[in-house]
């Protein structure tokens, strides 16, 4: 009986897999838009920022997130490479947790740790699935 249900409670639930995958995409999609426009409305302010944090080669780090911040909005709502972007754009989710959040503790109305946790396991989802059915990644695999 059990399994039964499992079967047809998955099979319902499959039908929107690829539409979660797609809204999921396109928030964080957005989510990385205004720190990647504020990085380049900003880069000589935000590499003293990166410098203040212990950054290395800081205007350098600056260019390079806000370049894979930039290519990864585009590149997440078409699902385009979806899996290959989303390995850089964890990296930089690291990298802020540890430089930036971690010391604020998980809340993010403590400007912690919480929220680029979950843009890192979402991103996790992405490389590990994939973008779905709605996605340029997909069309291109039919040809």
């Amino acid at each position: 009986m059990i399994n039964k249900i499992n079967n047809i409670s998955q099979k319902f639930l499959e039908n929107f897999q690829s539409f979660f995958l797609l809204l999921a995409r396109l928030t964080i999609a957005y989510g990385f838009l205004d720190p990647a426009l504020n990085k380049w409305n900003a880069i000589e302010d935000t590499a003293s920022w990166y410098e203040s944090l212990g950054i290395p080669f800081p205007l350098l780090n600056v260019y390079i997130s806000a370049s894979v911040e930039s290519l990864g909005v585009v590149l997440l709502a078409l699902g385009l490479l979806t899996r290959v972007i989303s390995l850089p754009l964890i990296g930089t989710m690291v990298v802020a947790i540890l430089t930036v959040h971690i010391g604020n503790g998980f809340s993010s109305g403590d400007n912690g740790f919480e929220i680029p946790l979950y843009f890192l396991l979402l991103l996790g989802i992405f490389a590990s699935f994939g973008a779905g059915k709605f996605s340029l990644d997909n069309y291109f695999s039919k040809k």
